[in-house]
């Protein structure tokens, strides 16, 4: 049996608590025990001395695959960015394409600290073998456009995939990713919901990005979107409101504690959504954060979108005592769950997905708050070791994974993406 011990290091549990001088004894992937003891049956001893541990993030709403097309649809319209960019350029992928960027998106996500993360796209084997490979956590979703030609075969697709792969890899839970209520319009979307129901599964769904979407949906149907999900049972099983920026007073009403918004800030400044009504309603909204896809957001750091989070909050409100450390670093934790892992926590039978920080560098010393050090001025270098289930995927610095090899098959898809240029999308959004 694998014993790890993390000798003499500094807490930050889930709640922002921090207990200083404590050992982690890490047993078969799970930690075994908290306290100060004997480290000598252990196998491996890490001087966590003047460092801290924290649980790993999630990333709640992402396109993993998507870090493929990075920077190559910038400074337009979001109609465009759509319409225009990213679905025709979509339309041509690869499955190989689609592994290849889930790879480059699982190592920059290790890199940034995140344990696990909560995808939706297509082509979902290839998502699975990339994670499978990478060794981080997913919750996989296959994405299903209502509106597509192809409907019933990417449901049939979808639903064949998750009762193929379900409980086979403890680190992988399944979903159905149901694109949007405007994609996937009336009956469609409650038969995706009823499907993921019998699967014993929740969904993964964009509602209410923009504030068009929801004028646009009242329109056509006499609803707003979040009353379509509601209508079509959507709210009755575990469901990742990704954005739902543009919510409404009245729609709280239909939320519970099974419904969990995932916010990336970063991609609603860069497409000009607005601030939307997240800021306003935090206090009533179960959330976490995300990072949308790379194509959109550029990075894949939850982390960054906390913080961008905290200080548009701080700003818009003009209230700089609100959006505290505290309240943002639950925020950040609150990811693990909507994941249901056994993670997220620094406590006895939890896995150890876990975080080793050197705050003791220029960008964060000196440190008289260790959350706000994290929070305002940390970066990816500050974080020396990433765990998941008790494996180190970041060693002192160092990614596991062979980076290199990924930059180079990576480097070899963009060219091919851009001989072949775009296609045609079968969807408008």
């Amino acid at each position: 049996m694998k014993k790890i011990i993390l000798k003499n290091g500094n807490i930050i549990d889930e709640n922002g608590i921090v207990i200083c001088g404590i050992d982690v004894l890490i047993s078969d992937g799970k930690i075994e025990k908290l306290g100060k003891f004997d480290a000598q049956e252990c196998v491996d001893k890490i001087d966590c001395t003047n460092l801290y541990i924290t649980p790993g993030f999630v990333n709640l709403h992402t396109h993993a695959p998507m870090n493929i097309f990075k920077g190559i649809a910038e400074d337009v319209n979001i109609d465009d960015w759509f319409n225009v960019k990213i679905f025709p350029y979509e339309s041509k992928i690869t499955p190989h394409e689609v592994y290849l960027g889930a790879c480059l998106a699982c190592v920059e996500m290790i890199n940034n600290g995140v344990t696990a993360f909560a995808d939706h796209y297509f082509c979902q084997e290839s998502v699975y073998k990339a994670v499978e490979e990478m060794g981080i956590r997913a919750d996989i979703a296959p994405t299903i456009f209502g509106l597509s030609d192809d409907y019933k075969n990417q449901l049939s697709k979808a639903v064949d995939f998750v009762k193929s792969y379900k409980d086979k890899n403890s680190r992988i839970k399944l979903r159905l990713g149901p694109h949007a209520p405007y994609t996937c319009p009336g009956e469609i979307l409650t038969e995706i919901i009823d499907a993921a129901k019998k699967l014993d599964v929740g969904i993964h769904i964009h509602v209410s990005e923009t504030k068009e979407q929801v004028e646009n949906s009242f329109k056509l149907t006499g609803k707003t979107p979040f009353e379509v999900i509601r209508d079509s049972g959507g709210f009755d099983t575990s469901i990742i409101v990704a954005h739902g920026l543009w919510v409404t007073d009245e729609e709280l009403l239909y939320l519970n504690d099974k419904a969990t918004f995932a916010f990336c800030p970063k991609t609603y400044m860069k497409l000009s959504m607005g601030n939307g009504r997240i800021y306003e309603l935090k206090n009533k909204i179960n959330y976490s954060f995300g990072t949308d896809g790379a194509a959109s957001s550029n990075t894949l750091s939850p982390l960054e979108q906390a913080r961008l989070f905290a200080l548009n909050g701080k700003n818009i409100s003009n209230r700089s005592e609100s959006f505290d450390t505290i309240e943002i670093w639950k925020a950040l934790m609150n990811g693990h769950s909507a994941l249901n892992f056994n993670a997220g926590k620094i406590k006895e039978g939890c896995d150890a997905d876990l975080n080793i920080w050197d705050l003791n560098m220029i960008n964060t010393y000196p440190v008289y708050d260790a959350i706000a050090a994290i929070i305002y001025s940390s970066d990816s270098s500050n974080i020396k070791h990433t765990m998941v289930q008790g494996e180190f995927l970041k060693y002192d610095g160092k990614l596991k994974a062979d980076v290199k090899s990924i930059l180079d098959d990576v480097k070899q898809a963009q060219t091919d993406i851009l001989e072949r240029g775009t296609g045609k999308s079968k969807v408008n959004y």
